[in-house]
């Protein structure tokens, strides 16, 4: 067998958006892969075609409960990810990113293996620096309506960290970028799926504030190569490490292409700010580039064409 046939890889969130694309593309590079889910906002749908494959393995658990499994890497991808998902139970979701680690973390520890760490780019929160680089510190509101998610995630940023000076675990850091894709759930809320779907519904298309914030937008296969890549780094390199698109694009110029990609007959319509939405949003990917050799290949319009094919075929039940 094969290094890769014997990896034994826990996905933690694995029923996820990015979890299933991830658990997907390991069991293509042959791995053992354990899909540990809470399915709190993870789908069934988005595991149905890996079920059949004897490598890989479901396990229906929330990451607030110690894991026991021999394993030889981990992902920890198991919180929600969208505001409105994070923000409809704060405190699950500060558990979620704070004890999950904790408990995921402790069985790296066990059992001597790599464990990945799924951050974001919300540790860096409305930023005063751009693009923004890994060693800015950010500009956080801890008492805010998104500080559940990004307090959450700093401090199991601290704890990987911890874990590694203390423990001599083999820790990574991805400070993940606004991804999108097949796959996506239409009522998520974030920007990407709820254009589409209003746009293939005829519109309107709403626009929080005046859509001149900015967002940089990844394609999901793209940012599953990244991941890999980073679990792959040099034992010395633990992050963490940007990972996103640093092409740049305002909200208004989102809905507009959208809307023209999806021909819809749909108008724009503005609605009051989101509270602390950043105003702009890029990623500074040299670390990524010179440590990983990775750089994002998939063009905007590319991507928003493959995710609004994926909601035409949810609509028609194609």
């Amino acid at each position: 067998m094969s290094r890769a046939q014997r990896r034994r890889v826990l996905v933690a969130g694995g029923a996820g958006f990015l979890g299933s694309h991830l658990c997907r593309a390991l069991l293509d590079d042959g791995c053992q892969v354990l899909c540990l889910d809470s399915f709190v906002t993870g789908r069934a749908r988005n595991l149905a075609p890996l079920l059949d494959n004897p490598r890989f393995h479901l396990v229906r658990q929330d990451v607030t409960e110690p894991a026991l499994a021999e394993v030889d890497e981990i992902y920890n991808l198991a919180c929600p990810a969208s505001p409105r998902h994070y923000q409809s139970d704060p405190v699950h979701t500060t558990r979620t990113s704070v004890v999950g680690a904790l408990n995921l973390l402790e069985l790296a520890r066990q059992q001597g293996a790599r464990i990945l760490q799924a951050s974001t780019s919300e540790v860096y929160g409305d930023p005063e620096v751009h693009p923004q680089p890994e060693s800015y510190h950010g500009r956080v509101n801890a008492i805010g309506p998104r500080a559940c998610y990004d307090e959450g995630k700093r401090c199991a940023e601290t704890l990987c960290y911890a874990y590694r000076h203390q423990y001599g675990v083999a820790v990574k850091i991805a400070r993940i970028f606004n991804t999108y894709g097949p796959q996506m759930d239409a009522d998520d809320g974030r920007v990407v799926s709820n254009f589409i779907v209003q746009a293939l519904a005829g519109g309107p298309v709403t626009i929080y504030g005046d859509g001149r914030q900015t967002r940089s937008f990844c394609y999901v296969d793209d940012m599953v190569d990244a991941l890999l890549a980073l679990m792959a780094s040099p034992d010395g390199f633990c992050g963490p490490v940007n990972l996103g698109n640093p092409d740049e694009i305002s909200m208004l110029e989102l809905a507009r292409i959208v809307i023209g990609l999806t021909g819809s007959p749909a108008g724009i319509v503005h609605t009051h700010p989101a509270a602390d939405d950043p105003a702009r949003r890029r990623p500074d990917i040299a670390l990524a580039s010179g440590m990983l050799g990775w750089v994002p290949r998939t063009r905007l319009e590319d991507g928003l064409t493959r995710t609004i094919d994926y909601f035409a075929s949810l609509r028609t039940g194609l």
